[in-house]
Order: structure tokens, then C-alpha cells, then sequence
């Protein structure tokens, strides 16, 4: 029984020291954050001069679709309103689509390109490769010096290519990434939530890991590429699901630089159901563990690369590991109950874990440096502050098995098929999602464990009391 007992307290002690060594490394790009921020904001407000035709290159706008009957008008319609010469700009639909939304896409690029706008539907023959297949197609028939991204979720504003565009004067830089804003944030908690977390990855690990000179990555969409990276880097590429994070690190690999535009905010919309924010949690975090055992030997043995950024490499890569701990540590948390009220003789092991509580601190310095919140009474934004973390850390600490079988899939080789998240085109609070056809109903393996552990928490908190 002892045996057993030291077996639970060193799993649990292992999980406990690697969110410890996670909550000190976001701590680190905290304080990049803090020393760059307010400079960046200064700095970063370039803007192409239009008029000077030597200084405006081709860019192709490069729009992966498949099946997405509810933004598609919204996104050709916005992208084609660009502030941008017409004819140094190329838009690619490239439309995978199987449904109805084909006849809608065909309307709204015909209706553009007699406008004088330069754009077309590129289709495939099949969808090898999903996405990542579909912009390396594009790609091979782009006309544009630079590429930019956008999923079918995002708003665009008029002006992003020209406050984009002009990064690209420094010859080293492959990719520019512009932040993430929300359109539909205040819709439910739900989406307030996603955008807490949204938030802190685009403001805190985004500008931090770029201030320091890490690792960062194109986020998938809402950027723009320089095509000869794209190309040096070796392509698009789709035995990981996060194709984006894998080019990424490829590209920098080679030596090209990355820049985060923290003042470049490009809107999209937040998944407004739990089953849809299931979907794309399942696919970030199942990529992020394929890109682990893809590149850490890659980075580890970058003769270009130094000490620091491989450690700030790998332990990025592994952030989807993070999810393992938090679920090892909860659901262990019962046994380690019973275990420190029949064993005194571990009553030190308890009392060191208990500085672990550290790690809570951190991470609440670390999400309340990116909170945005208009309250200007600092006591009422602290409160918010305090409800929006503790939901937020209840919702992913009740996500944690989901995206713990996503990250032992991604370890261990398992392959899946690109799945896609559903967009419903909510932008005001009055807005229905319910009739959406791309949802699907089903209960899976995952759901009914996860129904089954909610009792045995509430087990361990009967018995904590008792």
C-alpha cells in the first residue's frame, strides 16, 4: 500500500513541478511583454504610401473555404473592399466546398470581379491535405509577392494590408501577424471567456516570445507571409493538423524573422457553442503535440539557434502537455486526500507542495497584464478580473480530459482528419445559432467520461468536507 502511495505522490509531485517550471516560463515573456509593450505601441504604426508605385508589391489574399454557407458573402465582400491598388492585388478563393455554398461563393466573386477586382475561384479535385493542400495549390498559381490569410471567421479591416505590407521593407522578415479581436465577445460567457484566454496568448506570448527574439507563430490566419519564406521554409506541409505552427517553425529554422504587430487588430468571430470550441481546442492542442515530436530534434540540434531559444522552442511546443498535468493533478487530488489524512509520515511532502500555490499567482499576473476591461474603478476590475480567471481556469480545467486525449493522440502518431470548426455568423447578442447544419450531435467516448468524472469530483468534495 506504501508502494502505492509514494507512486500517487511522485505522479502528482511530476505534474505539479512541470506546471510550476510552465507558470515560470509565461512569467518570463511577462516581463518581455511589460518592456515591449508600451514601446511597440509607439513604434509599431507603419503605413504604405499608396501612392508611390514602386513601393506597393503584388499581394495575393488567399481565402480557404470549405462549406461555409454562413460567412462566406461576409468575407469576399470585406476583402474586396481593401484599401489597396487594384491592380497589384490577386484575391484566391480557394473553395473545397461541397454544399450549397458553392452557387453563394460563385455569386459574391462574380459580383466582385465586375467591380475590376482581380479574383477568382481556385477548386481542387480533392481535398488532400485539407487546408494546408488547398494554400500550397494556391500558392503555385499566386501572383503575389506576399500572401495573406484569412479564415472564413474573420472581418479584416480596409486598411490591414497597408499597415502590414510595409514590415516587409526589412528583408529578413517572412511572416507579419496581426492580432486577434472579437466581434462577438460579449455574446455569452462562453465567449467572453475565449476571448480572456485569446487575449493573453495575442498580447502576453505573442509580443513577449517576439520581443525576446523566440519562437513565435503564425496564428493560421490574419497575417500575411512573404512567398520566397514560404517557399525556403519547404512548402506547406499536412502531416500535423496545425500546419500553420509546423511552417512556422521550419521558416525560422531557415533563419527568417517573424514580426508581431500588437496594434494590428484583425476581428473574427468566437465559436458561440461548446461542441464547435471542442473541435478547435481538440485541433490546437493535438497539432501542438504533433509539432513537439515533429521539431524538438530539429530545434535541439539548430546549430543557428541559441540555448534560450531552444528552451523557449521546446517548452512552447510542449504547452499542449500543460493539459496532461492539469488533469493528472486533478484527478489524483482525490487519493492525495485520503493519503494525507491516513499518512503523516508525508506531512512534509505536503508542505512543500503547498508552495506550489505560487503557480496561481503567476498566472494571474500573467492574464491580468493583457485584461481588457473599460471599467476605469480599479477595485470593480479586479472583481471582474477575479470571476473571469476562476471561470476561465474552471472551463479549461473541465476541458482538460478532452484536450489530454488530444495531446496523447498527437504524442503517440495517432492521425485524424482535419476537423473544422463550425462558423455561424453571430455578431449581436440577438443573433440564433440553433439551425445551424455543419453542428453535429453525438455523444462520444470523452462525454460520457467526462459526465463520470463530475461525479467523482463531486465525490472528492463530499469527502473533503466530511
Amino acid at each position: 500500500m506504501e508502494t502505492l502511495e509514494i507512486a500517487i505522490l511522485s505522479i502528482y509531485g511530476l505534474a505539479l513541478l512541470l506546471i510550476f517550471v510552465y507558470s515560470l516560463m509565461q512569467m518570463s515573456l511577462v516581463v518581455k511583454y511589460r518592456k515591449a509593450h508600451k514601446e511597440r505601441l509607439k513604434t509599431d504604426t507603419l503605413e504604405l504610401d499608396v501612392n508611390d508605385p514602386d513601393k506597393v508589391p503584388c499581394v495575393t489574399v488567399q481565402l480557404p473555404l470549405y462549406n461555409e454557407l454562413y460567412v462566406v458573402e461576409r468575407l469576399i465582400d470585406q476583402v474586396s473592399g481593401f484599401d489597396y491598388p487594384h491592380e497589384k492585388l490577386e484575391i484566391q478563393v480557394l473553395d473545397d466546398s461541397t454544399d450549397e455554398s458553392v452557387e453563394i461563393t460563385e455569386t459574391k466573386v462574380k459580383e466582385a470581379a465586375a467591380k475590376g477586382i482581380d479574383i477568382k475561384v481556385i477548386r481542387r479535385k480533392d481535398r488532400v491535405g485539407f487546408k494546408a493542400g488547398a494554400l500550397e495549390y494556391g500558392m503555385e498559381r499566386a501572383k503575389g509577392e506576399f500572401i495573406a490569410i484569412f479564415d472564413a471567421d474573420f472581418v479584416p479591416q480596409k486598411d490591414f494590408l497597408l499597415k502590414t505590407i510595409p514590415y516587409f521593407a526589412n528583408k529578413e522578415i517572412g511572416v507579419v501577424q496581426t492580432k486577434w479581436g472579437h466581434i462577438n465577445k460579449d455574446y455569452s460567457l462562453l465567449t467572453k471567456l475565449q476571448a480572456f484566454g485569446l487575449d493573453a496568448h495575442f498580447s502576453v506570448e505573442q509580443l513577449g516570445r517576439n520581443a525576446g527574439g523566440h519562437f513565435i507563430n503564425f496564428n493560421g490566419t490574419a497575417g500575411v507571409w512573404r512567398k520566397q519564406c514560404i517557399i525556403d521554409a519547404g512548402g506547406w506541409e499536412h502531416d500535423t493538423i496545425t500546419e500553420d505552427l509546423d511552417l512556422s517553425y521550419r521558416a525560422q529554422l531557415k533563419g527568417w524573422k517573424f514580426k508581431f504587430v500588437e496594434n494590428v487588430v484583425t476581428p473574427a468571430e468566437l465559436p458561440v457553442v461548446m461542441s464547435a470550441l471542442k473541435n478547435q481546442q481538440f485541433r490546437w492542442t493535438k497539432g501542438g503535440a504533433e509539432n513537439f515530436v515533429k521539431m524538438r530534434s530539429r530545434i535541439v540540434h539548430s546549430k543557428q539557434t541559441s540555448f534560450k531559444d531552444k528552451l523557449h522552442g521546446i517548452f512552447h511546443l510542449f504547452n499542449s502537455a500543460i493539459f496532461l498535468c492539469v488533469f493528472t493533478t486533478a484527478f489524483l487530488s482525490i487519493p492525495i486526500l485520503f493519503i494525507k489524512e491516513s499518512s503523516p509520515e508525508f506531512d512534509l511532502a505536503f508542505n512543500i507542495s503547498s508552495l506550489f500555490l505560487i503557480c496561481t499567482a503567476m498566472l494571474m499576473t500573467f492574464y491580468w497584464v493583457s485584461y481588457q476591461n473599460p471599467e476605469k474603478n480599479l477595485f470593480k476590475r479586479i472583481m471582474k478580473f477575479s470571476r473571469e480567471f476562476i471561470l476561465f481556469l474552471s472551463t479549461s480545467m473541465g476541458m482538460s480530459l478532452h484536450n489530454s486525449v488530444a495531446v496523447m493522440e498527437g504524442y503517440l502518431g495517432k492521425k485524424t482528419s482535419f476537423i473544422r470548426t463550425p462558423k455561424f455568423n453571430i455578431v449581436e447578442n440577438s443573433d440564433k445559432w440553433k439551425g445551424n447544419k455543419y453542428l453535429v450531435s453525438n455523444l462520444s467516448i470523452v462525454t460520457v467520461m467526462e459526465g463520470l468524472l463530475s461525479l467523482y469530483f463531486l465525490g472528492g468534495i463530499i469527502s473533503a468536507f466530511s
